[in-house]
């Protein structure tokens, strides 16, 4: 393997953004990799590649003829697909491959959580008499709440969508995080929310809905993350860039 790294971060996230700057400082060799479901990515200091891969097997093959030497996975933490594919296809080339996360929420005096498994859960968490709904899932699985369609749902969409979500009754806001929990207090407010749908993603950059939650005794109903095979996880940039240089000191 070179005696200097050749990096392949699967990234989409503020993480992975991060990570994508200190290597260019470094001058390490990278590529960062989007899944490609934001129109205007932010512009990065490092080579960008965009789509999928065709499953582990095609990860695997990218990774072998591109000499890449390292895979770090800074993906969303419920990427629960791409994540298995990179430690199939890391085992399959033979690459180390680390997890760049972060840190999972847990409730703190104030808050009102209901935890729930998975997108399924949630769905039949929300059975009942119509209520005003913040929907803060992304737009993968909005549709799965159509199965709820008393409510009126409250998304909010980094880009507007070609095709109006399926939902009979909802109030779209088009905006990028990261939020402050001033600006969530005024949405939920304007909004009359009645109860937040959150994944349990993480990190500081969606925290605000959390707090403004907690403010205004609204309560949560938390989606649990997925389960990912085994894998070697940090949660700092920082983290990374010792894992790089050690195996790149040790050329391995």
């Amino acid at each position: 393997m070179p005696d200097r790294p050749n990096v392949l971060v699967l990234g989409g996230t503020t993480e992975a953004s991060a990570l994508a700057a200190e290597l260019a400082r470094h001058a390490i060799a990278a590529t960062l990799s989007y899944a490609g479901r934001v129109r205007n990515p932010r512009a990065q200091p490092v080579a960008v590649r965009v789509g999928g891969f065709g499953g582990a097997q095609g990860l695997a093959d990218y990774l072998r003829e591109n000499a890449v030497t390292h895979l770090v996975d800074a993906t969303h933490p419920f990427a629960a697909t791409m994540s298995g594919n990179a430690v199939r296809a890391a085992a399959m080339a033979g690459l180390p491959l680390i997890a760049l996360t972060r840190p999972a929420w847990a409730p703190v005096a104030g808050d009102r959580w209901h935890t729930v498994a998975d997108i399924d859960a949630a769905v039949i968490a929300l059975a009942g008499p119509a209520r005003r709904i913040m929907l803060a899932t992304g737009r993968m699985h909005v549709e799965a709440f159509a199965a709820q369609p008393q409510h009126h749902y409250l998304l909010r969409f980094v880009d507007a969508p070609d095709v109006a979500p399926a939902l009979p009754h909802h109030t779209l806001v088009v905006d990028r995080g990261p939020f402050d929990v001033a600006g969530d207090v005024r949405l939920m407010r304007d909004h009359a929310i009645d109860v937040v749908v959150s994944k349990n993603a993480g990190g500081s950059g969606a925290e605000a809905k959390l707090v403004a939650a907690r403010q205004l005794s609204v309560p949560i109903i938390m989606i649990d993350r997925p389960v990912i095979p085994a894998r070697a996880q940090v949660d700092s940039v920082a983290d990374v860039l010792r894992w790089l240089g050690h195996d790149a000191d040790r050329g391995v």
